[in-house]
């Protein structure tokens, strides 16, 4: 089986998540099937070879990202929600589907300056996470050269959200 074709059969649909008329994709399934995990991040190595660090977006990118890392032999960063790294941090405030939210970085500690990032994360549906991610390293000057996610929800418009960043797909639904 690809990779797709596991993110397909591992997927578990949850209806009206967090709140009414969302389809939640939940990739606890996929993440704990050893099969799952491998041909993933497998995937998502090739496309983030080269990177001097590879940041996952809270909190199913970071089980990812850790994973890529781990192979690529660089550093992970945790992009994190708003509220739980101590200060100073850099704050990027955003919009998404159901909601308004926040992520952080450490802004002492962790050198970004120049260096080639690649952000990972669970799905993109309209953007607004990738996009204020994207946004946050940039303030702290890292070059983030591309993203990669497990799915992608082609009708929510993500991929334009967030251009001209390049987005590499696992699946898309």
């Amino acid at each position: 089986m690809t990779a797709a074709d596991l993110v397909v059969a591992l997927t578990r649909q949850v209806a009206d998540f967090p709140s009414p008329g969302v389809q939640f994709k939940d990739l606890t399934p996929l993440l704990a099937d050893p099969r799952g995990l491998a041909a993933v991040t497998d995937e998502i190595v090739d496309v983030a070879s080269g990177a001097d660090l590879i940041a996952g977006i809270d909190a199913r990118g970071f089980l990812l990202a850790g994973a890529v890392a781990a192979r690529l032999g660089t550093g992970v960063l945790a992009i994190r929600k708003g509220g739980k790294l101590p200060p100073p941090v850099h704050t990027e405030h955003y919009q998404l589907e159901y909601g308004t939210a926040s992520l952080e970085l450490p802004a002492d500690g962790i050198e970004l300056t120049g260096r080639n990032v690649v952000v990972v994360d669970d799905v993109l549906a309209t953007g607004g996470t990738l996009a204020a991610a994207h946004r946050l390293l940039d303030q702290a000057g890292a070059q983030v050269s591309r993203a990669a996610v497990v799915i992608e929800l082609i009708g929510l418009g993500g991929r334009d959200n967030v251009a001209p960043l390049p987005v590499h797909s696992v699946c898309v639904f």
